[in-house]
């Protein structure tokens, strides 16, 4: 599902740079397999709960899938946002030129997080978990300046454009914090100690 994820927000933001519609809607179409994928993964946790009784150690197991079933779904319901708002948009382009090249800066991140923590879960790897919050920590350095651009008093495309900016903004930068909770999950899953945010870059 993380690279369903990471592949929904590379089409959604060809969506949003490119105006291109026939991305927007296959972002939309394809959700609704990611989320039939939540609903079925969580439908056999419960059943394995109530019918397998699982020790300690499975139950952290049972637990961390699911939440990491929900944050990987979450993913992709962010790159449904900016693909709607593109979608809504067209033919128009949503962004000023002055803030493409961030945005396709957050994408790049965005997608790579996506696919680390696609290679996490396979893995299971702690250290390799660790290492999102270090690219994570791209995506804030990107957003803050995107945030700059934008109170700035140069910036002269008016509020309701620079609201939506800073909208879209905050989808990249929540898609990577997601990315960042499932290396948590997958800490948590093989060591029994769940990091803090803070932490999680000492595994």
């Amino acid at each position: 599902m993380c690279g369903m994820a990471g592949l929904a927000m590379k089409r959604a933001t060809q969506a949003l740079l490119e105006a291109d519609a026939v991305a927007a809607d296959q972002v939309i179409a394809d959700h609704e397999q990611i989320v039939a994928m939540r609903a079925k993964i969580e439908k056999d946790v419960l059943a394995l709960l109530a019918l397998q009784q699982p020790v300690a150690s499975e139950l952290r197991s049972v637990f961390s899938a699911a939440q990491i079933i929900a944050d990987t779904e979450r993913m992709g319901a962010l790159a449904v946002h900016i693909a709607k708002i593109a979608q809504v948009e067209y033919p128009k382009q949503v962004l000023p030129e002055e803030v493409r090249g961030c945005f396709a800066e957050m994408a790049k991140v965005a997608i790579a997080l996506g696919d680390s923590a696609k290679q996490v879960l396979l893995t299971r790897d702690p250290k390799k978990a660790a290492l999102l919050h270090d690219q994570d920590d791209a995506m804030d350095d990107l957003h803050r300046r995107l945030l700059g651009v934008l109170i700035d008093q140069e910036w002269k495309y008016g509020v309701a454009t620079g609201v939506e900016t800073a909208l879209l903004a905050r989808f990249y930068e929540r898609f990577a914090d997601h990315a960042v909770e499932v290396g948590r999950r997958v800490i948590f899953m093989v060591t029994g100690v769940l990091p803090s945010e803070d932490e999680i870059s000492t595994y």
